[in-house]
């Protein structure tokens, strides 16, 4: 599909795009997002961009009241938490990324198992803008 290197600059580029992509491995089929040069499974090191779908379920979740940096400029902390978690895609590999559209003030309101869309969110400012992965019901 391109001839970018598997790794997280890659991945950063391809959400850039608004593009959920995973690397494969052409010996086993193990796919892994976020990509990886090397198979774990196998030690295969032929690998191939495969793009995903971005719809899967919450598998584990965490409401986080003290915000690292990055959050808190985003107006994330005490007043107002946010809810990061584990999403199991449908291709199967399972990913991190924050959980949007979830009661992070009220978390026995979420369940695991409800279904999710990948979502591309834009932080900063010029020069400091980044695309990040997170995760919202779907609709």
């Amino acid at each position: 599909m391109s001839e970018r290197p598997f790794n997280g600059t890659s991945f950063r580029a391809y959400l850039n795009e608004h593009k959920l992509m995973g690397s494969q491995c052409t010996a086993c089929g193990a796919l892994h997002v976020p990509p990886r040069p090397l198979c774990p499974a196998c030690h295969g090191q032929e690998m191939t961009w495969q793009p995903l779908s971005g719809q899967g379920k919450l598998v584990a979740f965490t409401t986080i009241h003290i915000a690292p940096t990055a959050m808190l400029q985003a107006g994330y902390g005490r007043q107002n938490p946010y809810c990061t978690g584990i999403v199991q895609l449908e291709e199967g590999p399972r990913i991190s990324a924050q959980i949007l559209d979830l009661d992070a003030t009220h978390p026995l309101h979420t369940w695991i198992g409800t279904p999710l869309q990948a979502d591309f969110i834009e932080r900063g400012e010029e020069q400091e803008r980044q695309i990040y992965l997170a995760f919202r019901k779907p609709g």
